[in-house]
């Protein structure tokens, strides 16, 4: 049985792609920055805050311990924001650059010690607003940018031994969609060509599609997932 370790899997984007790795075999190490309890089958619930790195080694340590190897990891974990650069403080635009790269970053070093030998892959959740860019994404869009410069960056340095590529969502019907101001809302329906925010399972399918071994001859690649309207003004 092959294992997915996913940051951020208690609601949204994780949750489903939790769920679509069940659905195909999988065991799933389910992290979450609180405790919650879980009884479904082959999951292995992990809770640390992604700010926390000796809490994270020390969860990491505890899978080697139980003899976990890892065959995919799913960096998800995110927090939003929106604001124009010059009403935006350049400590809060740290913070937001601390939870979408820097932590995953922390935790990818540390997952690839534990990382199976062959057809392992890294996928990391960024964003058409790493690509499109807008007015008041100084914090959220440009560290999405820099998530995937990161994807290639390190699936160059990897060079197959481990896949590394990232999936680009359009805004979607999660908590975090419900925070977004109405007018982004009302733009990104208007240049959708579906006419519809994207639903969390539809992200997860290209999630899954890009860990799994469909996926076996594609790295350093950016799949953007966002009902052909990108992140238009």
């Amino acid at each position: 049985m092959k294992t997915v370790f996913i940051t951020g899997s208690n609601r949204g984007i994780g949750k489903a792609a939790a769920e679509k790795f069940l659905e195909n075999g999988w065991r799933v190490v389910a992290h979450s920055r609180k405790p919650r309890e879980i009884d479904t089958e082959n999951v292995l619930p992990v809770c640390f805050d992604m700010l926390d790195a000796a809490l994270m080694k020390e969860c990491v340590k505890q899978l080697r311990r139980d003899k976990i190897t890892i065959d995919a990891l799913v960096n998800n974990a995110g927090v939003a924001h929106g604001g124009l650069f010059q009403m935006t403080p350049v400590a809060r635009i740290k913070e937001v650059f601390a939870v979408n790269l820097f932590a995953h970053m922390e935790l990818t070093q540390l997952i690839l010690k534990i990382m199976a030998k062959e057809n392992a892959s890294i996928t990391n959740v960024a964003s058409v607003a790493g690509i499109d860019f807008r007015a008041g994404n100084c914090a959220y869009g440009v560290s999405k940018a820099a998530l995937i410069a990161w994807t290639k960056v390190l699936q160059a340095e990897l060079q197959g031994k481990v896949r590394v590529n990232a999936v680009a969502p359009g805004l979607t019907e999660t908590d975090m969609a419900q925070e977004m101001e109405e007018k982004l809302r009302a733009s990104t329906l208007r240049h959708s060509v579906f006419g519809r925010l994207g639903k969390p399972n539809e992200i997860a399918q290209a999630i899954y599609f890009l860990a799994s071994d469909e996926a076996s001859f594609i790295t350093g690649q950016v799949l953007k997932v966002d009902g052909g309207g990108g992140y238009i003004e």
